[in-house]
């Protein structure tokens, strides 16, 4: 087998930590020996040992003189765990091949370098370009400092998301929710507006896969939002985090605060609304890396305008239903040569549903 080969074997194995490691990298590692794979290990949830250690652990007495492929530059530094590089050296691999290298400043060549000098053969970019495709959250948060935003919304053929009397219950199939949920395991965040929690009343949690909850946003200017909705449930598993223009002063900011949901005062745009960028600015700070923003129109419109996305998941049902709630607003184009333009990913056929997953060019 090639370099290549092996590599997208340690792609495959480091995918299956998906929901799991953010804001950590999802890491697969393989260890090879006279042409037999001795070693498999992948990063499988924040705070635990990274795939290389794994690999090592796997490999046992087989792992000296071995090469080690890993889909991204190990750590040199000590965190939660202790930096990967030592150990690799302390267990005389011979040669490590490197997917890509690390974007986070701690690490970045450092690892390689360190490797080198210690006398390991070492060899970079293999399958590069699906590494970091791999980890694109992950390189956006370290290389902007700021957090990945995806928007997901589910639509009628017609591009309603709700029918005139705000009824949105479901537009999509029940294969498509369990994509949602899926979706939601995978971001730090997930961010409605109180509209929505108000007509929906929304868990925000995931149910329908394995993961683990993301942190609920709810954008909620004038703090009117009901302290009996679900998002204020389950905060020790599914923390709550509602973010205002009001200050910490306002009776009403007091009093949900008492509840144990945390409470953001940011600053406010020209409509007297949150200021998403700031917000998504201090949500990094929090070591926020992803988030993905589920509605209302009002805020999807907002996200497009400003252009904070960098990733859009469309769900279109088979459905018409004529007048009714837009997916988009006005984002005031009126030349086609203004439009938002886009790139395909990713086209899914999931129940009756057709998802298309896109990047912004």
């Amino acid at each position: 087998m090639t370099d290549e080969q092996y590599m997208k074997l340690a792609i495959d194995l480091a995918r299956k930590g998906r929901g799991y490691v953010s804001p950590n990298p999802m890491v697969g590692a393989v260890l090879v020996k006279n042409g037999k794979i001795v070693g498999k290990g992948y990063h499988k949830k924040f705070g635990g040992p990274h795939a290389e250690i794994n690999a090592i652990k796997d490999a046992g007495r087989h792992v000296r003189g071995a090469t080690l492929y890993v889909t991204l530059e190990p750590c040199c530094h000590a965190g939660k765990t202790p930096p990967c590089a030592d150990t690799i050296i302390e267990h005389n691999i011979a040669r490590v091949v490197i997917g890509t290298i690390d974007s986070n400043p701690l690490v970045s060549c450092r690892g390689m370098d360190s490797l080198r000098q210690s006398g390991l053969k070492v060899k970079t970019g293999v399958c590069q370009e699906e590494c970091r495709r791999l980890n694109e959250m992950f390189f956006h948060y370290m290389e902007t400092g700021m957090p990945y935003i995806t928007l997901k919304f589910a639509q009628t053929l017609d591009g309603r998301i709700a029918t005139s009397t705000g009824n949105s219950r479901w537009i999509s199939s029940g294969a498509s929710l369990k994509y949602a949920h899926q979706l939601r395991a995978e971001h730090d965040a997930i961010l409605v507006g109180r509209k929505t929690v108000d007509r929906d009343d929304p868990e925000l949690t995931v149910r329908h896969v394995r993961g683990r909850n993301p942190l609920r946003v709810v954008l909620d200017s004038g703090l009117m939002i009901s302290e009996k909705a679900n998002v204020f449930k389950n905060i020790s598993s599914a923390p709550t985090l509602i973010a205002t223009v009001k200050k910490s002063s306002d009776p009403r900011f007091r009093k949900i605060a008492a509840s144990g949901v945390d409470i953001l005062s940011t600053r406010a745009d020209r409509r007297g609304k949150v200021d998403l960028q700031y917000l998504f600015g201090m949500l990094a700070k929090r070591g926020i890396s992803s988030v993905l923003i589920e509605g209302g129109s009002q805020i999807i419109t907002s996200v497009l305008k400003n252009n904070l996305a960098n990733r859009i998941v469309t769900v279109i049902a088979p459905k018409i239903i004529g007048q009714g709630v837009e997916a988009v607003g006005d984002l005031g184009i009126r030349n086609l040569d203004a439009a938002k333009k886009l790139s395909f990913q990713k086209i899914i056929h999931l129940g009756d549903d057709v998802i298309i997953d896109s990047r912004f060019i």
